[in-house]
């Protein structure tokens, strides 16, 4: 077995689409980056449906913009 020791709560991860360094707090989702983008339930499924990681806020604007302009909004 491998355990890696974690030096802090939170892992460093790259964000999946543009590669940026970001912090995951999933054990403390209201202070993760990602709770700053209130997406709805229909954008949290376009982008579910393109990514299956984390993704940072800049990215997560971005998507979210994106589909708006697909649907016409």
């Amino acid at each position: 077995m491998n355990h890696t020791l974690k030096h802090s709560k939170h892992e460093i991860i790259p964000c999946e689409r543009c590669g940026t360094a970001i912090e995951c707090k999933a054990n403390s989702y209201t202070k993760c980056q990602c709770s700053v983008v209130q997406l709805s339930i229909n954008e949290v499924q376009y982008i579910s449906e393109l990514y299956d990681g984390c993704l940072c806020a800049k990215c997560l604007f971005e998507l979210q913009q994106e589909y708006r302009e697909d649907i016409g909004v």
